[in-house]
């Protein structure tokens, strides 16, 4: 089990830690709702250091990038970030990833925990051929997520740079905490705003320090990744290992806007194939019309108890107070509006499919 460079600060503020991807993590501090509406309504700080960090260089790196992803890297200008996937040779997804370009040909690819060593060896496989610089960083950086619609002020006093103007999907390298050439990145998984921070294993914990110490007057505090899970399921954005996988399309998880045919990728005619004829099931969201909670792995059933599918996410919403989920079902289901039953054990708990995000600011 791994620790990140902020572990043993995490216990001293006595949070639960579990393991998570290999590491051992910070799940909550004072307990989900308390963490999820401090991100929803102030500022909050996530460690997720144990995301992994390629770095793709050289005059062939692009080419590299366009392969191997099913967005268009060649829209992207240094200082920009832009979401994408890496199909796999069977219609489905190695993972989910940001790409960011650092400089002319210098680009930062950020992929889950969980699938770092995955990646690697996808993208390596691809690269024999193309002959681009690979680096895996993943060990040596840290990443902090600090989230919220407060972030901007709460932190505008460790920084040179104009914080309010770092549009969305939009980073600078510069100062930060006392630190130099940190990514200053305007992403996140929340939906309420905020900032991601790459720097140094060596730097990480003079960063958290200044972080919270500017934070003070703002209410900011430690969020485990409990409350990340919520955040991420009210705004309806996918998580890798539940959503989607190596089995699920793109067009199958709602991420045909990050497919682009205007270039060749890996397996594009097949799922150019898929887009043309429309998958058969597709991803849903839903919200429960009585109390309960849906869990991952719970059937989606009709009016009749039959199975139609199965819940991928689901929780109890702690912005809206009532159960919320993900789910494929066949397309004759997913209309806006279709009823559906969610099976809680033995009851057969009526939804309605909704268009997310479920949350809306």
């Amino acid at each position: 089990m791994k620790n990140t460079a902020l572990s043993q600060t995490h216990e001293a503020l006595g949070a639960k830690m579990v393991p998570f991807a290999g590491y051992n993590m910070p799940v909550s501090y004072e307990g989900i709702n308390v963490e999820h509406e401090t991100v929803r309504k102030g500022v909050g700080v996530f460690d997720v250091s144990h995301m992994g960090e390629f770095l793709i260089e050289g005059p062939n790196a692009l080419e590299l990038i366009q392969k191997v992803s099913s967005n268009d890297a060649s829209k992207l200008t240094i200082g920009k970030a832009q979401y994408s996937c890496l199909p796999n040779e069977t219609g489905g997804i190695v993972d989910d990833l940001i790409v960011y370009r650092v400089k002319e040909e210098t680009y930062l690819l950020v992929v889950n925990a969980s699938n770092i060593d995955k990646d690697w060896l996808h993208i390596s496989k691809y690269n024999k051929e193309i002959g681009a610089a690979m680096r895996n960083i993943s060990d040596g950086f840290s990443l902090l997520a600090i989230q919220g619609p407060k972030a901007v002020e709460a932190m505008q006093s460790l920084t040179s740079v104009d914080l309010a103007n770092i549009k969305f999907y939009n980073f600078v390298v510069a100062d930060f905490a006392g630190i130099e050439n940190v990514i200053i990145s305007a992403t996140g998984y929340t939906g309420s705003g905020g900032f991601e921070i790459y720097c140094k294993n060596t730097e990480v914990l003079q960063v958290w320090d200044k972080v919270f110490n500017a934070g003070a007057d703002y209410g900011i505090k430690p969020i485990g990744l409990a409350a990340r899970d919520t955040l991420r399921l009210e705004m309806g954005y996918c998580l890798y290992g539940n959503d989607i996988d190596d089995s699920t399309s793109p067009f199958e998880a709602g991420l045909g806007w990050i497919t682009k045919f205007t270039k060749d990728f890996v397996n594009s005619e097949t799922l150019a194939k898929i887009k043309a004829h429309a998958p058969e099931r597709k991803l849903i969201g839903f919200e429960l019309d009585e109390r309960g909670i849906p869990r991952q792995g719970y059937d989606i059933v009709d009016g009749q108890g039959n199975k139609i599918g199965v819940v991928t996410s689901g929780t109890m919403s702690p912005s809206l107070g009532k159960g919320i989920g993900l789910g494929y079902v066949p397309q004759v289901f997913s209309e806006i509006g279709s009823q559906i039953h969610i099976q809680v054990r033995k009851k057969a708990i009526p939804a309605t499919v909704v268009k997310p995000p479920f949350y809306k600011a």
